[in-house]
């Protein structure tokens, strides 16, 4: 199947070319997973085989290479000499806790009330379906980039895998130091911040360490009928409540007083007075961030959130041991040890271990200030009028983090229109995405592409 799509069309018309490819990729039950029984490498492989069909421009003219079970491609352009730019996503998707809670089923790809539905199409098949339709239509008008152009598409990003980290290192080994890499992140997004009516187009310049501490307690244990005061579960939930009424203290970033000076210009009148001011304002700001709570709360400060408990396996029985892991999000600023040291003075209590699971550092601050940011800028501009460009620090965790070794301009932001709701339904029931937005994101991807002048 080949769904042409003449130049000058609208981001709806675009949309509305492109749609039946995102469906025909949704159908692909991609799922990644931890636990191998929930994986089906079949349905990658037929993912990786519908792309030779839905997007043939691209596999004629762009070479294309496996990374374990990833996607490298390469589009040679008009100038050699300038170094090259990165477009990322990633075609896993989380696994879907139960169909029948769905509107349309997860993985049929149904295409009905202007949206298409199903598991992946905002995280993160739409944007790599954008990117190659962008590619795609740009090649059957001829078009060459002036830089050349490496498409990174990986199958692992919602387990942590390590499939981004091999492309970023062929890269490094081919002697390849892209001038911007620009991976899924933010989006244009509406009611995400109180006071402002515009829709902002945040763009990830960094993103938080993530890290799983492990806390446990040994014990004796024996039978519920003659319990021991502090035994295993009790000291480990009196740890626990700790790290819940000590926060780590609050700090906005400076890429986050940045931010809300941008807001500024969308806000209402006293908000954008105060958003204005950030800079000067920063430690009662700081406070309303910190009291706020959620995202807001998030941007200020490293968070610690307790997500699995575990103890004794019968309802009779004490401990011999109890368990509970912390998942921390890294605030730029912080370390992995630095993060350790308060979580152990914030306990108090030798007998409760510690043990690192796995994390990662915090990733390096990419500029505001530069030309990569600026041809960004250019065409949220030109796709998006009505929003407003901003900088964030990304609370969550992306693929792009294992290119910040090999580029200084690593940026994150997906260029879809996503209200309160279509952020809630990542990772949850009834993923969906506009056609319109589809539309407007394969136009800002044909933009930005157009726009890399030396």
């Amino acid at each position: 199947m080949h769904i042409t799509s003449p130049a000058g069309l609208r981001p709806a018309d675009r949309g509305e070319a492109a749609a039946p490819k995102l469906s025909r990729l949704i159908a692909c039950r991609t799922v990644s997973s931890r636990i191998p029984e929930e994986v089906d490498d079949a349905e990658f492989a037929r993912f990786r085989g519908e792309l030779t069909v839905l997007f043939p421009l691209v596999h004629e003219h762009l070479t294309r290479e496996e990374v374990g079970g990833g996607l490298l491609f390469r589009w040679p352009g008009r100038e050699e000499t300038l170094d090259p730019v990165v477009l990322m996503a990633h075609y896993d998707v989380v696994p879907v806790q139960d169909d029948s809670t769905w509107e349309h089923p997860p993985f049929a790809g149904v295409l009905a009330d202007g949206c298409i539905h199903g598991r992946g199409a905002l995280d993160d098949k739409g944007s790599l379906a954008a990117i190659l339709e962008a590619v795609e239509t740009l090649l059957e008008e001829g078009f060459t980039p002036a830089r050349t152009v490496w498409l990174s598409f990986g199958d692992n990003e919602e387990t942590a895998g390590d499939t981004a980290a091999r492309a970023a290192a062929l890269l490094q080994d081919r002697g390849v130091r892209p001038w911007l890499v620009l991976d899924e992140g933010g989006a244009v997004a509406g009611q995400a911040f109180p006071f402002v009516k515009a829709p902002v187009a945040v763009i990830g310049v960094s993103e938080k360490g993530i890290l799983d501490v492990e806390l446990s307690v040994d014990d004796p244990g024996g039978h519920a009928s003659t319990p021991n005061r502090l035994g295993a579960a009790a000291r480990l939930a009196r740890a626990v409540v700790r790290l819940d009424r000590r926060p780590f203290p609050a700090s906005l970033h400076p890429v986050t007083i940045e931010m809300l000076g941008r807001l500024a210009a969308g806000a209402s009148p006293l908000p954008a007075a105060l958003f204005a001011r950030a800079g000067a304002l920063r430690r009662p700001l700081t406070r309303v961030f910190g009291a706020l709570g959620g995202e807001p709360n998030a941007l200020a400060r490293t968070t610690v959130a307790l997500t699995q408990l575990a103890g004794s396996k019968a309802a009779n029985v004490l401990p011999t041991r109890a368990t509970a892991n912390a998942n921390v999000r890294i605030a730029p600023g912080e370390s992995i040890d630095s993060v350790l040291a308060r979580m152990r003075r914030t306990v108090r209590d030798r007998r409760v271990s510690l043990r690192v699971v796995e994390g990662s550092e915090p990733s390096p601050v990419s500029s505001t200030s530069n030309a990569q940011f600026a041809a960004l800028e250019a065409a949220v501009r030109e796709v998006f009028p009505d929003a407003i460009a901003a900088p964030y620090i990304m609370l969550g965790g992306t693929d792009a983090r294992r290119f910040t070794a090999i580029s200084d301009a690593v940026y994150r932001f997906a260029p879809f229109r996503m209200d309160k709701a279509a952020r809630a339904s990542i990772h949850a029931d009834n993923e969906k995405l506009s056609i319109q937005t589809f539309g407007e994101g394969i136009t800002f991807y044909r933009r930005l592409l157009q726009g890399l002048v030396p």
